[in-house]
């Protein structure tokens, strides 16, 4: 608690108080040093001289320009104008080759993979992850499970034209919502998704007797037209194989209950017109440099 007394002098120190006393303890009216006062002041003039030279105060529908008219967007676009320069070389070699003849010359390899990472990152790490691991609903780009195919050549027309995009060049190919639509009931659905997992033989929870017979039957029914009698998919319609290990929206029985009930129908939007064909490139190369294509 802060008491308030008349001013004295400090016994110790010789040093007049401010009067302001906590729990005994006597605020002493030092002056502030002489340097920092001077800092401070400097401080000052410096902010006053900023707020002329360079863009600061906001008005109703712009800002002040700055006597120096400095914009940090210009100098952006020098920067951005001096890297360009710098990959020009590179780039219309990049542009003029085929993705087969850059995967073949270590040189325009390296640069397209450098130009495609810094692509990826900005563009499609968002959905993919960092690392291009995905997630549920999001593709692994380093594994071999391609639903619309890993070639460089499907890779990029993926890139170019999307999936279910407002592209009308883009990937379609839509599941049935088999469950919600009414297709199959409840039990039939159940008895489909038991199937389906022994085809990856998945671990059958406690207490479940799967019927493989029945379930066998509805997905000749309404499953292989586009999954293939043996399940292994179709890249042509986005089907992806069932018998592997991997799952896109999850392999547990809930998951893939939920899949064959309400359909799947993921959309990746269409980079052409977003990215210049040259990075498009790049962005293909790197992604199919990832591991997992073919």
């Amino acid at each position: 608690m802060a008491d308030i007394h008349k001013n004295d002098v400090d016994a110790i120190t010789g040093v007049s108080t401010t009067g302001h006393e906590w729990d005994g303890i006597r605020e002493l009216n030092n002056p502030l040093p002489r340097w920092w006062l001077w800092v401070f002041y400097l401080c000052i003039v410096w902010s006053v001289a900023y707020w002329v030279v360079y863009p600061a105060w906001p008005l109703v529908s712009s800002y002040t320009s700055g006597v120096f008219g400095w914009k940090s967007r210009d100098a952006v676009q020098v920067q951005l104008a001096d890297l360009r320069a710098q990959r020009a070389a590179f780039a219309d070699k990049l542009d003029a080759a085929s993705l087969e003849q850059i995967e073949s010359t270590p040189a325009l390899l390296s640069f397209a993979r450098a130009q495609g990472r810094a692509a990826f990152g900005d563009n499609c790490a968002p959905c993919h992850g960092a690392g291009a691991g995905g997630s549920k609903g999001y593709p692994n780009l380093n594994d071999d499970d391609w639903m619309w195919g890993g070639s460089l050549e499907q890779i990029q027309q993926t890139l170019l034209h999307g999936i279910r995009s407002a592209d009308p060049d883009a990937h379609v190919g839509d599941m049935p919502a088999f469950g919600r639509d009414g297709i199959l009931t409840r039990p039939e659905v159940v008895v489909v998704a038991d199937y389906v997992r022994s085809l990856g033989n998945l671990p059958v929870p406690a207490g479940v007797t799967p019927d493989l017979t029945k379930g066998k039957e509805l997905f000749e029914a309404n499953c292989a037209a586009c999954h293939g009698a043996d399940g292994k998919g179709n890249i042509e319609l986005g089907a992806p194989n069932l018998t592997d290990g991997i799952w896109l929206y999850g392999s547990d029985r809930d998951s893939v209950i939920a899949t064959i009930t309400n359909g799947r129908a993921g959309i990746m939007p269409a980079w052409s017109g977003r990215l210049d064909p040259t990075t498009i490139k790049a962005l293909t190369v790197y992604v199919h440099s990832l591991g997992g294509g073919s």
